[in-house]
């Protein structure tokens, strides 16, 4: 039966649809009018525009909680041309990779290049620049700036306090940046933390964490009072362990994030759409996963007219031909028809500056990846790389002397990894050894890399981690895979060494050819070049690799490549 209420004029009548009322938690089947780009009512007199939509299912636009745009690789309007077709019409967006690398005018240019888009794009502004002591970014964000960021337009809160260990010690730089932030959205990021230790960071400010990895992790998290965000990148992948804790009673605080979803992820499975069709294949029900990517996403970053069908609220939705496999048809921002059949309708103007190119300043002629020994071999410390986690292991191994030099042993999986601080010219270089990639040959190589985005590389010869390094030069940024001096497969990122001119259709077949090119080299990491860009994190357990040296992240300590010279 459908409901015709109100006797208003409207701009555009949707009828005959199965619209989604989040706040009953269910679908009805009636009209929805929109005026001046808001829902006016479900029903109208009369109208410019009426769209007989034939049962079709009507819900609201869908709100990523917690994404580095960064990540995708593209500049924001060529991710609004690629995830508002999806069914997303708003972000809620940490800068902090950018920031890492620019500072402040990296945020501008987010903010600027991401203004009058049919997607809603929400700033954090970043807690962590750089992300700890330990590593050398190319800027340093204080209290004094956090607060200058906090009265700019679209700027919500404060994004993710990676620095866990600096809230639970009472550390006074960090504990002034969340009191600046004090009365506003504070995201978290505390993997693993449980406890005393979790309550006295949850007592600190932070409201939200994503880096929850089991159920009873993310249970105890929410009956301490955070809100946890379901992530699916392409790296970490926590969606179909955390789904468990979501139902009707849990919805209002559990939301889906991407976080750090790469372009050859979101051309192949998608974005949220990609989450919410496997959570409902999973049993969870259409009306309680969607409310928990929009209205509760809504409310939990204070935005109060979105993530609704109902008067008053902005008229951005999303029209599915079937809901059990989320299939996306067209998509509205501000009641305009934005995305049809999962094609962009819009283009974007390109935003260009000078200021936020040519941050690779290194030269890679006077690179040392030395690691002097003595002996035949020696005993080191590695990193254990996780395929589909951020998490890495800390182990140990011994690795052949040549000519006085700790060399990698490609038999036992045993490389060489080196972090390059690109920003200053300092030549700054951390090596260490890595497991897990499985080259048999050549080089990988990124400007990519969380959070400070320095230069990491890992290779099987020195000779061949120099050619990778050269080539990422001349990109001026960018991700490289080299075979002996050849370079087999290249993805220019000119932009902040974070990001490409291109559209997603290019980037994503220039990141499967890195990754072609990875496997012939000998990798069997699913996603190997963002598996190497978590490497020289050092707020993520347990071992990571900073241009300043090797970080044992549970000892929150430097320590030395070899077992025993601490």
């Amino acid at each position: 039966m459908t409901d015709r209420h109100g006797s208003t004029n409207a701009d555009l009548l949707l009828q005959n649809g199965r619209i989604l009322d989040v706040f009953g938690g269910r679908f009805r089947e009636g009209d929805l009018a929109v005026r001046d780009g808001r829902i006016s009512g479900f029903g109208a007199e009369t109208a410019e525009e009426t769209l007989d939509l034939e049962g079709a299912w009507v819900v609201p636009g869908l709100i990523d909680a917690h994404v580095h745009i960064e990540s995708s690789q593209l500049t924001p309007g060529a991710f609004a041309r690629a995830i508002v077709p999806l069914g997303t019409t708003a972000v809620v967006a940490d800068p902090h990779e950018i920031s890492n690398v620019l500072g402040l005018e990296g945020i501008r240019y987010l903010l600027q290049a991401s203004e009058d888009l049919p997607l809603a794009v929400f700033l954090m502004a970043p807690s962590c620049v750089p992300s700890c002591a330990f590593e050398s970014a190319g800027a340093t964000i204080g209290p004094e700036e956090i607060a200058e960021i906090l009265t700019w337009e679209r700027v919500l809160g404060l994004g993710e306090m990676m620095n866990y260990p600096g809230v639970v010690h009472g550390d006074p730089d960090v504990l002034t940046k969340l009191a600046v932030a004090e009365g506003r959205p504070i995201d978290g990021h505390a993997p693993g933390l449980s406890g005393a230790d979790l309550w006295t960071y949850v007592t600190a400010g932070p409201r939200t964490d994503h880096e929850c990895t089991t159920v009873e992790e993310a249970r105890e998290k929410l009956a301490a009072g955070l809100r946890i965000l379901i992530r699916e990148g392409t790296t970490a992948r926590n969606l179909d362990a955390l789904l468990p804790i979501l139902d009707a009673r849990t919805s209002p605080f559990v939301h889906f994030c991407t976080d750090d979803r790469h372009p050859e992820s979101l051309f192949d499975e998608g974005h949220l759409d990609d989450l919410l069709r496997r959570a409902i294949a999973e049993g969870v029900a259409p009306e309680v996963a969607i409310a928990s990517a929009t209205i509760h996403t809504a409310r939990t970053y204070g935005l109060d007219d979105r993530g609704a069908l109902a008067p008053g609220y902005r008229a951005d939705f999303v029209v599915l031909s079937d809901l059990e496999s989320f299939a996306v048809r067209e998509v509205y921002a501000g009641g305009v028809r934005v995305a049809l059949e999962r094609r962009p309708l819009f283009d974007v103007p390109a935003v260009c500056s000078d200021a936020v190119r040519g941050t690779v300043r290194i030269d890679p002629s006077k690179l040392p990846f030395d690691l002097p020994a003595s002996g035949p071999e020696v005993p080191v410390r590695v990193i254990e790389a996780q395929g589909t986690q951020v998490v890495t292991g800390s182990g140990e191994a011994r690795i052949p002397v040549v000519d006085g030099n700790a060399v990698s042993d490609p038999s036992a999986d045993l490389l060489k990894i080196a972090v390059i601080e690109r920003y200053s010219g300092a030549q700054r270089v951390g090596v260490a050894f890595v497991q897990g990639f499985g080259l048999t040959r050549g080089a990988l190589a990124s400007s990519v890399a969380h959070d400070a985005h320095n230069v990491v590389v890992v290779g099987v010869e020195d000779r061949e981690m120099h050619a990778a390094v050269s080539e990422l030069v001349r990109l001026g940024g960018g991700q490289v895979a080299v075979d002996g001096d050849r370079v087999a497969a290249s993805l220019p990122l000119p932009i902040a060494g974070l990001m490409t001119d291109g559209e997603l259709a290019e980037t994503a077949e220039q990141a499967r050819a890195l990754s072609r090119a990875a496997a012939a080299l000998g990798c069997r990491l699913p996603a190997p070049f963002a598996t190497l860009s978590f490497m020289a994190l050092p707020v993520i357990p347990h071992l990571k690799l900073t241009d300043r040296g090797l970080v044992d992240v549970d000892r929150f300590a430097f320590v030395s490549p070899f077992v025993g010279e601490d």
